[in-house]
């Protein structure tokens, strides 16, 4: 590839939250960028599940924001009505005891959902869903992206962005570049597997949400808690992340069994509970030491996402900001 290439159209692989903020940048400084997601929607892991009775937030619990981009990218979102303060009454469960939780953080969430403030990125933006990019090819200095869904995409590019958890990246690139090879080998990603319940028999707690220490489980909370919910009280409980990586490949039935079990001794009345699961291979970690980003202008290849920059929703956002910053400073003439 060739690095003194005006960049002119850019392929963003993955729409969640440091794909949509690179790509809104890089638009907004003129150039042409095409998204291409392979799920049903935006947003990645900033996920909603819904039924006819019930919505809940099966990925990213919340969000907080201290870099001063971020927070007033939040503003934005929230005159949008795209996102709203949640101020939960928080608790601790440690050592087979509750206490009330200490912290004072500010938190964040999306509303009606929390994939709205990725659909609100969205706007204006070229986006194919329920396309997976399976391979990437260098032809005289562009490249050429194959879908599995409809086979090779007619357009070519200049630069692609992969904004993809690391695993993945190194699937679909990882023979591209040594130091892509390297960075993607350094994050330690771990699973999360998720339950959604509602449990009719269970009375109302004192809590909105909680941490879980020392436990198989490390969150709960009353989806209903936060701005807008609607329907039934559904539950949303996290998995511990060193117990759902080593238990991935569990069937739903038997990590719902142990996550009930695990409940049950925490108190919750789980009889005649509706339990939806899902299994998120990717869910945290990361590099130990973040980069925020990742530029290869010997391939016109870039990398961004939450776990190359601390793990969290506004380390995402960040990401794909800066990333798109070093593109525009580096290639435009």
């Amino acid at each position: 590839m060739n690095p003194k290439r005006a960049i002119k159209k850019v392929a963003v692989i993955g729409a969640g939250i440091a794909g949509l903020s690179c790509a809104r940048a890089l638009q907004s400084s003129g150039i042409s960028v095409d998204i291409f997601e392979k799920s049903r929607g935006p947003s990645g892991r900033m996920s909603t599940r819904r039924t006819e009775d019930w919505s809940a937030d099966h990925g990213a619990q919340y969000f907080t924001a201290r870099d001063p981009r971020f927070i007033q990218e939040l503003q934005d979102w929230i005159q949008a009505g795209t996102a709203d303060t949640w101020s939960p009454k928080l608790k601790v469960y440690e050592a087979n005891a509750w206490r009330d939780s200490d912290s004072q953080e500010a938190r964040y969430v999306g509303t009606p959902n929390m994939s709205s403030p990725g659909k609100y990125l969205t706007e204006n933006l070229s986006i194919q869903y329920e396309r997976t990019i399976t391979r990437l090819e260098s032809r005289d200095g562009e490249w050429a992206l194959r879908c599995s869904e409809t086979g090779e995409i007619a357009t070519l590019y200049d630069f692609v962005v992969l904004a993809l958890p690391a695993p993945q990246v190194s699937a679909l690139a990882g023979d591209l570049d040594p130091q892509l090879a390297y960075v993607t080998g350094l994050a330690q990603m771990k699973a999360c597997w998720t339950m959604m319940a509602h449990f009719p028999k269970q009375l109302s707690e004192e809590f909105d949400a909680a941490f879980v220490n020392q436990e198989i489980i490390s969150w709960v909370c009353q989806n209903n808690s936060k701005p807008m919910r609607q329907g039934k009280l559904v539950w949303t409980i996290h998995g511990n992340p060193s117990w759902s990586q080593e238990n991935i490949e569990l069937n739903k039935e038997e990590a719902q069994t142990q996550m009930l079990a695990c409940l049950r001794s925490m108190g919750f009345d789980c009889q005649d509970s509706e339990i939806s699961m899902h299994r998120w291979r990717y869910a945290s970690g990361g590099l130990n030491n973040p980069i925020q980003f990742l530029l290869l202008p010997n391939v016109n290849l870039g990398l961004c996402g939450d776990w190359l920059n601390g793990g969290k929703v506004e380390g995402a956002w960040l990401s794909g900001l800066e990333l798109a910053s070093e593109i525009n400073n580096g290639y435009k003439n």
